[in-house]
This record gives C-alpha cells, structure tokens and sequence, in this order.
C-alpha cells in the first residue's frame, strides 16, 4: 500500500478503527464540513488551557486539535514566549506546539498567529482537477499565561485526612443533579450503581463539621471531568460516580459544580486550616475522553493484538526472576476494557501528564496528591513526573496506592533503604500491609503470628523505608469493606482500631462516615460501602452531620474518634515523636509515642476478658514514671506499676 494504516485494539464501539488519509478525509467531510468547504483554520481544543509564568520548567507543550490543521504554522511575538517547533502526527487533526516561556514573559493574553496554505483547485474543460497555487489563510488565537499563585501547605503525619467521595458525600447544589450535554445525565439515589448528585458545594457547607470532628486534610475521588455514559459492568449499567474514568484533563465535572465551584472549595478549605489532596490518575484515561474519539497517534495507548487486562500483581514487578512478558502484562495490560492504558513512554503523552499535573496545582490551589493504581505506571515516567512537581513545589506531598502483597513490595515503590537497581523517589506509601494487620489484630485470636502480633511483626519491618512516618495508614476506604462491618458491629474492636489509628506512626486517614459507624461489606459490589452520607441530601430521614440526628452509639463512635484526633492534633509526640513498640504477650500490645516533652503509653487488651498489667518490662521507655492521666476520660491514674486493662481495649495515658 502507498499509504499508512494504523490499526489497534480499542473496546466496544471503537474496537475495528482503521485511519488511512482517505477515512480521515471523509471523517472530516463528514464531522467537520464548513470548515473543509471554506478553507479556514479552526482550533476547538487547546490543552492545558491556560499556563503560568514563573515555572523553572520553562517548555510547554501546547496541544491544539480542529479539523485537518496539519501543516498549519505557529508564531507569536509576546514577550518571553517563542515557538521552537511545531510537531506534526499521522493524525491531521492535531498540532503540537513547542513553546518556551522564559522567566521575562509577563502575565497576560499571548496572540498566537496560526497560518496555513490551503491548495488552489482549478476544473478543466476535460473534468480534471488540477491544483493551481495555494491561498495562506491565517487566524488568531489568544492564550492567557496567569501569575503563578499556588502556595501548597505540606501534608505530614502531623496531620488527619478524611476521605471523600463528593457524589455520595452530601447535595449542596440541586441543580447540579441534572446538567444538560452529559452523556450520563440523571441522578437515582435508589440505584446503588448511578450518580445520586453529591457536589463540591456540599463538601464545602459541611467543613465545620470535619474541622470540628478535629480533621485537617481532606482527600476527595478525582473531581475531573467524567463525561462517560453509562458501562456494563457484569450486566449491570453503572455510572462513573466514583470519577476516575476522566474524560478531560483541563476542567472539573459540571455535575460536581466546574472549575470554580472546585475553587471556592479550596479557598474555604484553607481558611478554616483545611488542606486538599486531589486524587489524580496516570494510568489511564475513561474511554470517552475527548482525546480517544480521535486519538493524536496510534501510539498515546499500550496496543496488543486482541484486548489484554493487566494481571493485577505487583510481583513480577519486583521479582528478580520475573519474566519479561508478565511484567509487560502487570504494567500494560489495561486496568479494565473502559480505561485505556496511556502509553508513558510516548514523549507526547509524557508532556501531556506532566503537564496537567502542574497544571492542577496551579489552577486549583490543591496541596498535595494521592495517585490512583500506581505501580501500573511506568516507573521510570513517575520518577520523572514527581521531580517535576517536586523542583515547582519542594517538598509537595504525593503518596502513592501501592495495593501490593508484602511489606518488601509496598516499600519498592517508594524512597527506601533496599538495594535495587531502579528507586523510586515517591515519599509516601498508602500502608495497605498496616492496613491487613489491623483486620488480622482485631478478629484472629492471639498468637506466634497471629492477632495483635501482625501489627508488631509488620512496624518492626519500617527499616525498608527512608522515612515509615510520610505512610498513610488507614482502616477502610472505598475500595474495601466497611471498618465497622469487619470488625463484627462490635464498638469496642471498633475503638480499638481508631485508638491504633491515631496512636501509631504515620498519617491517619479516616473513610468518610467512619466516625458514624457507616458500615457494610462490598456484597455483591463496591457500591455497597460508598453509600451516601445521612443528612447530606434533602429528604434524608436524619442528619447525621449532627448530634440530634445521630443515634446513642453513633454519638459514642463520634466522640470517641474526635477527642482522640483534637488530642493528636495538640500533641506533637503523636505526631512527629518516636514510636518505641515491645513484642505482644498475652494479647497484649504495648507501644510508645514520646518526644523530649511528652510520653504516652497505649496499651490494647485483645482479649475478652479484662487482664492485670505489670510495667515494669516498659522500664527503659517509662524512665521512673510513677503517674499519668487517661487521655479518653481525663481520669489520673497515680500507680502505673500495674494497670487494669479492660477486655477488648485500648489504654492511652499521657505520663507525667
């Protein structure tokens, strides 16, 4: 053939796209015909959507889409902005422009002046058609570079995160619930599996309540557009609520409340103290992500012969002896048929990537990031995208979902001590090995490895990392069972794992409703835990934002988690200070947080029946201490040579 075919597996509608110049030509005839009858240049996508002056990164890649602008030429003459190149792909609805903004370009509108020569045709009298020179049409487009504002408060285990879901977590605007032009355009608060219409606006009406409940960091599910319609997953038609199918990198759901309803949210946040983490995902995109409906090049996407899903599994990542096709299956096999697995080594799509990363911190003012599926990404790619956040934003606060098997594995794909030819330079872990202790510590019956030993056996293994204390460590979140359903529906394993929580190292996370006892398991699905919020929706039956809406035992749950977070909050030794644990015996595991101020003794009971305590194995770490005060009921304990510990407990004193 004298012409290119690009052909590559795309699910469902897509799945036997061919482009050849001729399909492209009758696309556009077909798409786009004014534009292609009137030879002007038309520019409908230009990504990122606005820049910034002051980056130390001074290149920009600017991505412009319309209708056959292949060959069209980009100069400007702003000050401190030029063009290098303009690159060119077999797809002619696309142009990359180079640009470099040095540190002399000014804030304001950029002209860019796009130009292209349209063909001439003339007819003969025989019917042929001839070319017969060229007419050069040029347009201006106008681009705004704004003052680099962003400010990002660093995230540390100083702090308490509080996990989102908007779509489930409170309606503050009604609406929002129905927005005309999006593919999945209804709410149905009795279908588990569609948009039930929480928004920004309605995290934003209840900050007092979280910075009451003692948080100080909220972590929301991407807020990125997820223009999808609705997928078949196992029979059943399900909504992209949850937001990590992005369909536009640039702009924030419409459904949610846009770009300024997500700014509002973060002004407001951080006038009360609050700090945001903003969920963002490289790994893949949703499959109606304007770029997929007409792809710049074949190669933005991992391609195999017939659709391939990822393994799932960390380890041939890892293994020395791994082979080469499994790592390939782990890292670009597709996370399901609906996200296609974005190519990292593609120079554009890296461009792109980093791009909207700093982008996002900029435009929206958020302080850190939490990344979705992160081993999947190629590793040499994240290193290169965390230093560029990293020399814009020093000591930015990024942690990484690493849902991995072993202690070993989870510390690989962050800063560690292990001796391997590739290391990762992201400083903090989602601790999904402290989170399996904690399930194990409170439902397996006391033993060589078993129970309240997991906790012991996985914090003594912290050695692997460069610093265990950037981990966030959490109970439950919405990918896994409910907390309060794995511990049985039993309030004192329940508090227990909140004491833990917030007494051990790292930075705590806590699901939202957590605190109010939500609970369920993910049976027969996912949506099954992130269910809404009581109160957070008109007609909700009670508003368990408040404490007349809450039951006697919630209330409990409520205070408990509160004066346990506004303690941790006050005291520096829970968050900065050492951790100093001793082997568990009889059930019972004994810790310390201390600093050169303050020590605190937390002692969990795992048995069902109340145990006597002798302390003096603590002697080292207690150093002559002889009293101190419960830090849950203020009481003053004068003896501390042998404490009562009552059944299924945890005992947290501050020693004097």
């Amino acid at each position: 053939m004298s012409f290119m075919t690009r052909c590559y597996f795309l699910p469902g509608r897509l799945q036997n796209l061919r482009y050849t110049p001729i399909a492209g030509f009758l696309y556009l005839l077909l798409m786009f015909p004014t534009d292609v009858l009137s030879q002007t240049i038309q520019i409908q996508r230009v990504s990122p959507a606005h820049w910034f002056t002051g980056f130390q990164r001074q290149s920009l890649q600017l991505l412009l889409y319309g209708p056959g602008i292949k060959g069209t030429k980009v100069r400007t003459t702003y000050p401190g902005v030029t063009v290098d190149r303009v690159q060119y792909t077999d797809n002619p609805n696309y142009i990359f422009a180079d640009l470099t903004i040095s540190p002399a370009a000014k804030p304001g509108m950029v002209t860019f002046q796009l130009s292209r020569i349209f063909p001439l045709t003339e007819k003969r009298a025989n019917g042929s058609t001839v070319v017969n020179g060229g007419k050069e049409v040029t347009i201006t487009l106008p681009y705004e570079l704004k003052a680099r504002t962003a400010k990002p408060k660093p995230v540390t285990s100083a702090d308490f995160i509080y996990l989102i879901m908007p779509d489930r977590f409170a309606d503050g605007d009604p609406s929002l619930d129905r927005v005309t032009g999006m593919a999945d355009n209804e709410t149905d608060r009795s279908n588990p599996f569609r948009r039930h219409g929480g928004d920004l606006r309605g995290v934003t009406r209840h900050l007092d309540y979280l910075a009451d409940l003692g948080v100080t960091t909220l972590w929301l599910t991407p807020v990125l557009e997820n223009d999808q319609p609705l997928t078949d997953e196992n029979g059943t038609q399900r909504s992209s609520y949850h937001g990590y199918g992005i369909t536009d990198h640039d702009h924030v759901d419409k459904r949610l409340g846009g770009d300024d309803a997500y700014k509002r949210l973060v002004d407001a946040a951080h006038g009360k103290g609050l700090k945001i983490i903003h969920d963002v995902v490289y790994n893949h995109m949703g499959l109606y992500h304007w770029l997929m409906k007409d792809l710049p090049s074949k190669d933005w996407l991992h391609a195999w012969p017939s659709y391939q899903n990822t393994s799932y599994r960390d380890q041939p990542l890892v293994d020395p002896y791994g082979a080469e096709i499994d790592r390939k299956i782990s890292r670009e096999g597709w996370f399901v048929p609906f996200m296609p697995d974005l190519n990292q080594q593609q120079p554009q799509v890296v461009n792109y990537l980093i791009q909207q990363a700093l982008y996002a911190i900029e435009t929206f003012g958020v302080d850190g990031f939490r990344v979705d599926s992160y081993f999947y990404n190629d590793p040499d790619f994240l290193n290169r995208l965390n230093e560029a956040l990293f020399r814009e934003f020093p000591g930015f606060f990024i942690c990484g979902e690493n849902w991995v098997n072993s202690v070993t594995n989870q510390a690989y794909f962050v800063r560690n001590r292990i001796q391997t030819s590739w290391k990762s330079n992201l400083p903090s872990a989602i601790d999904f090995q402290l989170y399996f202790a904690t399930n194990d510590a409170l439902n397996q019956a006391f033993g060589w490895n078993e129970g309240v030993q997991r906790w012991y056996q996985v914090l003594a293994q912290d050695l692997l990392y460069e610093d265990a204390f950037r981990n966030v460590v959490f109970l439950d979140n919405h990918d896994q069972n409910r907390f309060f359903s794995v511990v049985g529906e039993d309030l004192r394993k329940y508090k227990m794992g909140i004491a833990f929580l917030l007494t051990t190292r790292g930075i705590p996370q806590l699901y939202y409703g957590t605190e109010i006892l939500m609970k369920n398991f993910k049976n027969p699905s996912d949506a099954e835990v992130r269910q809404d919020f009581p109160g957070g929706f008109p007609g909700d039956p009670a508003d368990k934002f408040t404490e007349a809406g809450r039951s006697t035992v919630e209330n409990e749950a409520f205070r408990y988690v509160r004066t346990l977070a506004r303690y941790r909050r006050e005291t520096p030794a829970l968050q900065t200070g050492k951790l100093m644990q001793f082997v568990p015996q009889d059930g019972i595991y004994v810790y310390f947080r201390y600093d050169s101020a303050k020590t605190i003794l937390v002692a969990i009971n795992s048995n069902r029946e109340e145990k006597g305590l002798a302390t003096d194995r603590f002697a080292e770490r207690m150093q002559g201490k002889t009293s101190g005060r419960d830090v849950l009921s203020g009481s003053i304990v004068s003896d501390l040579s042998h404490l009562k510990l009552p059944p299924l407990s945890a005992t947290i004193l501050e020693l004097n």
